[in-house]
């Protein structure tokens, strides 16, 4: 018989009171009423990396030229293609007569020139390659208008409502635009791949650097070198987009995205975001509830090959809270089905974990089968029903 039913219900008392926060399956905005951290931007968005909670935002859905900020994609579309196999930080990659003639921004490849990927990592992240950005885009889809395609389609899948690309580094061109939002949450997803800070937050670097032309790269993003706990992200800019950055920074667990578009000059810009991670960092903090790894509880499996199934924690469970605020209660329950009829498959949503301050929801977190679970067979079934004859559990 099915029933719904709240199970494992435990208090966690934490010295702090949580904001809310953003789900992981329900994603929601909840900026802080402060004063204006960016008042020359056109455009920016504070966000804490790990819930995806808002923390200031003005202005964040406005369609604006995203100059080289556009690369954060190209690094996610090679970070994930490196993720699933097709791809190896070993491989070589030719440079063809298109990438070469890329102007701007350039590591200066020349026709027929190879690199690995990790050298054009290097010079996508820190030096802002166009020319390393089409040859890593040919690499990886054939062509960079066939490379754009799936730029455009990963941005659909993000959700990404204020983005469109036409080019994958960013160049002026016309219907080529993003917003804030949509750059921070692009940013946060290639912050999972935590390997990419190794590119975007060293400081300075070598391409070629045993060849009788070594090229020194300094990172374009000063911040790496001067804010504390910055390691990235990306900074753009051309006369039309005026300067921009997504940055990131981590301290204490807390891990941050600010960016900005249409700033002024680089001073100004710089400035702006790092006063936006001082307010961040000095007033909030995450709060673990389940590491890793951890048994949440269990789920009876109705005719499965397998009795039972564990809920372990399949990523770190926490919450953002606002220091100020210390001394109240916060509570979760594990919110699963009494039983589950099998089959059940990987992926497969058995239920949530919610997270309360008093009766007020500040986070949901779904829980998902972590194997796949058949149906019993005759003969184990008829094992079950003799055993229950004879025996006593």
């Amino acid at each position: 018989m099915k029933k719904w039913l709240l199970i494992c219900t435990a208090a966690l008392m934490l010295a702090s009171s949580a904001v809310p926060s953003a789900g992981l399956a329900k994603e929601q905005s909840n900026s802080t009423d402060v004063s204006d951290l960016a008042p020359s931007a056109g455009s920016a968005i504070l966000m804490d990396a790990d819930t995806g909670t808002v923390l200031f935002e003005k202005k964040s859905h406005d369609k604006l030229p995203p100059a080289s900020i556009t690369k954060i994609m190209t690094m996610l579309l090679t970070m994930e293609a490196i993720s699933k196999g097709t791809l190896k930080l070993t491989d070589k990659v030719p440079t063809s007569e298109y990438a070469a003639s890329m102007g701007g921004s350039q590591i200066f490849l020349e026709p027929g020139e190879e690199m690995t990927v990790d050298e054009l990592l290097k010079g996508i992240a820190m030096a802002s390659g166009n020319d390393a950005s089409v040859a890593m885009a040919e690499k990886i889809a054939g062509t960079e208008v066939e490379f754009v395609k799936l730029m455009n389609k990963r941005a659909k899948e993000l959700g990404l409502t204020d983005t469109h690309f036409m080019n994958c580094n960013g160049l002026p061109t016309d219907n080529h635009y993003s917003s804030a939002h949509d750059i921070a949450v692009m940013s946060r997803e290639l912050l999972k791949y935590e390997h990419i800070t190794k590119y975007t937050g060293a400081y300075q670097d070598y391409l070629r650097k045993d060849s009788e032309k070594p090229f020194w790269l300094v990172n374009t993003n000063k911040l790496v070198r001067f804010y504390t706990g910055a390691d990235g992200l990306k900074t753009g800019y051309t006369s039309e987009a005026k300067f921009c950055l997504s940055a990131t920074a981590r301290r204490d667990g807390l891990r941050l995205i600010a960016v900005v578009l249409g700033e002024p000059n680089t001073k100004t810009r710089n400035a702006e975001v790092g006063s936006m991670f001082d307010y961040a960092f000095s007033q909030y903090a995450v709060k673990p509830l389940f590491n890793k790894g951890d048994v949440m509880g269990n789920v009876k499996i109705q005719k499965g090959d397998t009795k039972e199934l564990q809920l372990a924690a399949s990523q770190p469970y926490r919450i953002l809270v606002k220091k100020s605020e210390a001394g109240e209660k916060i509570t979760h329950k594990l919110e699963i089905p009494a039983q589950v009829k099998a089959p059940v498959t990987k992926g497969q949503v058995l239920g949530k974990l919610v997270v309360y301050q008093g009766d007020k929801v500040l986070k949901e977190f779904e829980l998902k089968a972590s194997a796949d679970i058949k149906k019993a067979g005759w003969w184990t079934m008829f094992k079950r029903t003799t055993s229950k004859l004879f025996f006593v559990d």
